[in-house]
């Protein structure tokens, strides 16, 4: 079993968080010990006097772990990038801190997913973006796209750009497919798994409801399905 993915998206908004917990979701199905992370948040929330992720706590629910610093290193104020963010509230986002974070949390788990924060190309600090991230780490990705127009060059521009720097490319999910799709929308998933490179590894449904019934929903749809076999042994996990 492989360590960990890192997933990203094609653009801020497209369902990261519902994917990454649904796979932590589907793997603690499995009876897998999976750790979370999202290193940086933008657009906490304050309770009790304290900035919280709420997709870190998403994830953590997800995966049976109780939240903590280590799954969020960096909660950001305002919903803007995190670049931005940071300086705003007199923060410097430390990569080192967050390895540290994540050597701590891999020590106890089996499998971790990582969530990153918008795109690949997301700054963090310093010119570092996303990207950065990634490679420090040294985890597979896995990108998650639209299935709306304009997802085909959004999708093939981050999976060129992952190519490019050297990053490990594990695949893409096509996230929030339409019950009844468009024909743009149904011709989505051939056109990027022809040009981005890597296997589309899931087309998810688009579903309504709160994120913990969406996550649910899913997981349970999913875990017994051949294609979710597949999936997860190309992302290293079990597939048992």
């Amino acid at each position: 079993m492989n360590r960990g993915v890192f997933i990203t998206g094609t653009d801020t908004g497209v369902g990261k968080t519902i994917v990454a917990a649904t796979l932590a979701r589907i793997l603690r199905l499995r009876g897998v010990n999976v750790g979370v992370m999202k290193p940086v948040t933008s657009g906490c929330l304050e309770r009790n006097g304290e900035l919280i992720s709420e997709d870190a706590e998403l994830l953590a629910w997800a995966a049976g772990v109780e939240y903590s610093d280590e799954i969020a290193p960096y909660c950001l104020r305002r919903p803007i990038a995190p670049v931005m963010a940071a300086e705003k509230d007199g923060v410097r986002i430390n990569f080192n801190r967050i390895t540290e974070c994540y050597n701590r949390l891999a020590a106890r788990h089996e499998f971790m997913i990582v969530e990153g924060a918008g795109g690949l190309m997301v700054p963090l600090a310093g010119g570092f973006m996303i990207a950065d991230l990634v490679k420090q780490l040294d985890l597979p990705l896995l990108v998650v796209a639209r299935s709306t127009v304009g997802t085909i060059n959004h999708t093939v521009l981050t999976c060129l750009a992952a190519t490019q720097m050297e990053i490990e490319l594990t695949g893409v999910i096509v996230n929030r497919f339409p019950t009844d799709p468009k024909l743009a929308e149904d011709a989505t998933s051939h056109q990027i798994g022809s040009l981005c490179g890597a296997p589309i590894l899931g087309v998810w449904n688009d579903i309504s409801g709160t994120e913990e019934e969406i996550v649910e929903r899913l997981a349970e749809q999913l875990n017994d399905v051949p294609e979710s076999d597949i999936l997860l042994r190309e992302l290293g996990g079990t597939a048992v």
